[in-house]
């Protein structure tokens, strides 16, 4: 077992075990709170630039699945107490250490992950180093932000996806960093589906005739996307549109509403959501460090609050017949409590719920 180090950025030094890839990472660390899904999480573009701690003791007890995969693994690094070297699942393809190999991707584990967790709850996010010796000079560490993602991890072209069965819809879905869920929700639903790139203009997407716009996850600070926001004012009211996670927060800031940065960030499987327009509460899968600032909807109503901390969670713009939310509802694997919402969008690609 060979030692390894994890660096915070304030200085403190973290010991434990190399494991995956060798060679030294700098990214901004965040923890999920997941019990399972591990797959999903190392898989989601949404985590570009980041270090991935796990709460949960244990991960890697039923190896990698490729087929449950969410898109390319984007992570900077990855933390946890302990890891499975003899995974135990009929549909295994490898186990989590090859994976990390493969992808280049540098692990650490043996180390206090409960302490480290505290510490990102009291501090808030920063940044960490894995490495083999403890650097003198953290500058780097220091420095390190997280800009320029949504480009780097979007589709290099347009993709056609079929409907499962009969084709009732079609549907745009903007990848700026989507997990192939989304797409697939929709499949499940009549929709043929067209991947676009981030970088495709209103224009080329409105010319393809949509009966609908979705708008995906994806990482980074979304105020830095300028021009993505710009294509998203030109989109809303010419067509149905529903946004997820990134695409929420994009839509809110083409609104004229603002975003801010949370302190730690929403990332697990168990953030309970309220409907702010009945009573129920949802628990939702969740992935993000941005959220949108309640008080600055100025248009559209604010329609979905976090339970534990009152932020938004979503927001309906009937009169642009477009609705978003911050959680996901495509959630692999769970819960599944709010896939309702993708049969919200097809009825409002019919003409009905708005």
């Amino acid at each position: 077992m060979k030692t390894g180090y994890l660096v915070l950025q304030d200085g403190q030094v973290f010991e434990g075990y190399r494991f995956g890839a060798g060679g030294d990472t700098v990214g901004e660390l965040v923890f999920t709170t997941g019990m399972c899904g591990y797959i999903e999480t190392l898989t989601d573009p949404s985590y570009a630039g980041q270090i991935v701690l796990q709460t949960y003791p244990l991960m890697g007890n039923y190896g990698i699945i490729r087929e449950d995969f969410e898109g390319a693994c984007c992570v900077k690094g990855y933390v946890v107490r302990e890891w499975c070297e003899a995974p135990s699942n009929f549909r295994c393809d490898c186990d989590l250490d090859t994976y990390l190999k493969e992808q280049g991707v540098p692990g650490l584990w043996g180390v206090d992950t409960r302490q480290l967790t505290r510490i990102i709850r009291e501090h808030g996010v920063m940044n960490a180093a894995i490495c083999d010796e403890v650097p003198a000079d953290l500058t780097p560490v220091k420095t390190y932000a997280v800009t320029g993602v949504v480009e780097a991890v979007t589709c290099g072209a347009a993709a056609e996806l079929p409907a499962e069965g009969e084709a009732k819809f079609r549907v745009s879905l903007i990848d700026y960093g989507a997990k192939r869920n989304i797409a697939r929700e929709l499949q499940r639903r009549g929709c043929a589906v067209t991947v676009v790139p981030a970088t495709a203009s209103a224009e080329e997407i409105l010319a393809a005739k949509p009966d609908g716009v979705m708008l995906s996850n994806g990482p980074g600070d979304p105020a830095e996307n300028t021009y993505q926001i710009d294509q998203i004012k030109k989109l809303l009211g010419k067509v149905p549109v529903f946004g997820i996670c990134l695409g929420h927060q994009l839509t809110a800031l083409a609104l004229g509403g603002t975003t801010y940065k949370l302190k730690y960030g929403h990332r697990g499987v168990n953030q309970p959501v309220r409907d702010l327009a009945g009573t129920r509460t949802y628990i939702t899968s969740q992935n993000h460090g941005y959220a949108v600032d309640s008080d600055s909807v100025k248009v559209g109503k604010v329609r979905f609050a976090n339970a534990n901390d009152g932020t938004c969670e979503g927001i309906d713009y009937p009169e642009l017949n477009a609705f978003t939310v911050q959680f996901h509802p495509e959630a692999c694997t769970g819960p599944k409590d709010t896939s309702f919402l993708f049969d919200r969008f097809v009825e409002m690609m019919k003409g009905g719920d708005r």
